[in-house]
C-alpha cells in the first residue's frame, strides 16, 4: 500500500506539480501520419480550429478557456489532488512525450488517484490528437522545441 501510494504520488507530481517550465521551442511541420512518426507542430488551421472546439467542448471547464489550468494547480487541494495543471505550456504537459500526452486523454488519472476522467469513450483518437495539436499550437517555440526533442529522445 506505501508503496502504491508512492507510485501515484510521484506520477501525479509528474503530471502537475512541476513548476519549472521554462525551455527552448520551434514550428514543425505537420501532424503526424502515423503513430509510429514524430509528431510535429500542426500547421492546418483547419485541425487546430478542430482541437480549440473539442478543448472548449470537453476541457476548458477544468483547464481554463485559454489552457491556464486552475489557480494553484501545483498545490495539492484538501483532498491530496492537484487541480488542473496548465497546458498552454507555462505547467508540466510539455515534460511529457506525444504517447503519454495521448494516454492521460484517454485514459484520464483515475486509476494513479488524480481526478481527471477518461476520454476514450467521449473523444475519438483524432480528435484526442486535435486536443493536443491545439494545446502545442498556444506553446512558446522554446517550449515547443524542447518538447519535440525529449519526445524524439522518448521514440529511441
Amino acid at each position: 500500500m506505501k508503496i502504491r501510494l508512492s507510485v501515484v504520488a510521484a506520477v501525479l507530481l509528474s503530471l502537475a506539480a512541476c513548476k519549472e517550465s521554462s525551455a527552448p521551442g520551434s514550428a514543425g511541420a505537420s501532424v503526424p501520419p502515423a503513430p509510429a512518426a514524430s509528431p510535429r507542430r500542426a500547421v492546418d488551421p483547419a485541425f487546430i480550429a478542430r482541437g480549440a472546439r473539442v478543448y472548449q467542448e470537453n476541457c476548458a471547464s477544468c483547464h481554463g478557456g485559454m489552457a491556464q489550468g486552475a489557480p494553484n494547480w501545483h498545490i495539492p487541494g484538501v483532498d491530496g489532488k492537484y487541480p488542473p495543471p496548465p497546458l498552454n505550456g507555462s505547467g508540466h504537459a510539455w515534460h511529457h512525450p506525444h504517447a503519454a500526452l495521448k494516454m492521460t486523454i484517454r485514459e484520464g488519472t483515475a486509476r494513479l488517484g488524480g481526478n481527471m476522467p477518461a476520454w476514450k469513450d467521449k473523444l475519438a483518437d483524432e480528435d484526442i490528437e486535435a486536443v493536443i495539436a491545439w494545446m502545442q499550437s498556444v506553446w512558446p517555440a522554446e517550449i515547443y522545441q524542447a518538447w519535440l526533442a525529449m519526445d524524439e529522445k522518448s521514440r529511441r
